[in-house]
């Protein structure tokens, strides 16, 4: 095994320690401190809670590597799917050693997490980033789709006002669904065109025949079922949005008319 590769490695272990450790020992210690509604969750919500704490973290730590590597890295951005990998490996190593972590906690507390749609999509996921850190092949795509990790925090965040007991119609509530539809929308959706646009633009080429059918398979396959199901939760969330913000217009307007 070459240096850089076993340097992944250790990123990888890493990151599978250290998010361990945000789940049993950090967010549990943060959340007693910063949300006093902790402390009245049942022990499921606790899992759940310190959970998706992990996510939010893994969404944003990746998430801004990924836009460095979007605006800086001309290797990957010159060649999507050949050129250097180094920094997209190193981002993946994290993910992987995240996804993991997330995954042994699913069985672990199966009952309270457990989720056949999260299952099936890490190992997908680990099965693609197989081929990245592998074969150091379709670098700027595997780096693309982890944009969308961005929509996490916003989605995690109404779980959170929801077990906290926050009205539907209140503000800190309305205001996270509205960012959260945005922000889905701009990552997953909006950049749809740009994505298939690169993807089209390689395919048939020397490069595209060097990539496995199985790198195919992982990159073209996924990529397509993962905009079915990104159309489908953007439909749901536009939504719920809208019936929120219907009804919070329509409780002002009957308040604003009894005051009158």
């Amino acid at each position: 095994m070459d240096p850089f590769s076993q340097l992944i490695l250790a990123i990888s272990v890493t990151s599978f320690f250290t998010f361990q450790w945000l789940f049993h020992k950090a967010s549990p210690w943060m959340s007693i401190r910063f949300s006093p509604g902790f402390v009245n969750l049942t022990d499921k919500q606790r899992v759940e809670w310190n959970s998706r704490t992990v996510s939010t973290f893994h969404a944003l730590l990746v998430g801004l590597f990924c836009l460095y590597i979007l605006f800086f890295d001309d290797a990957v951005n010159e060649d999507p799917v050949w050129g250097d990998p180094t920094l997209v490996k190193i981002n993946v190593g994290i993910t992987t050693g995240y996804l993991i972590s997330d995954l042994l906690l699913i069985f672990y507390f199966w009952k309270a997490i457990g989720d056949n749609f999260f299952v099936v999509h890490h190992l997908a996921a680990l099965y693609a980033y197989y081929y990245v850190l592998g074969h150091g092949m379709l670098p700027y795509f595997a780096n693309f789709r982890l944009l969308a990790e961005f929509s996490t925090p916003c989605v995690n965040q109404r779980w959170f006002f929801e077990v906290l007991g926050y009205p539907k119609s209140s503000a800190p509530n309305m205001a996270n669904g509205v960012a959260m539809a945005v922000v889905f929308f701009m990552v997953r959706i909006a950049v749809i065109p740009v994505y298939y646009s690169r993807m089209y633009a390689v395919y048939g080429t020397e490069a595209f025949y060097l990539v496995p059918w199985g790198g195919r398979v992982a990159w073209i396959g996924s990529s397509i079922c993962l905009d079915i199901m990104n159309f489908i939760w953007m439909h749901k969330i536009a939504r719920g949005c809208y019936r929120v913000l219907r009804s919070a217009r329509k409780n002002t307007s009957q308040e604003n008319g009894k005051s009158n």
